[in-house]
């Protein structure tokens, strides 16, 4: 006899074991846990990025002939 699963499953094996916790819901979970912490470092990233867009934008700005 082979030890290959048969797919066939029992309901007590199904109604038992319950899935991990996506890493979606983990995210949020840590956010709502950790509150002021994930806002400031949120508008630290969000100003970041529009710092480093704004200088991009100078940078590369045309120059125009006088």
């Amino acid at each position: 006899m082979s030890s290959e699963p048969t797919g066939i499953e029992t309901s007590t094996d199904s109604a038992t074991s319950t899935p991990p916790p996506s890493f979606v819901k983990q995210a949020m979970r840590n956010m709502v846990r950790k509150g002021s912490k994930s806002l400031f470092h949120l508008g630290l990233t969000a100003a970041g990025f529009i710092g480093f867009i704004l200088v991009v934008a100078w940078l590369g700005r045309p120059t125009l002939p006088q």
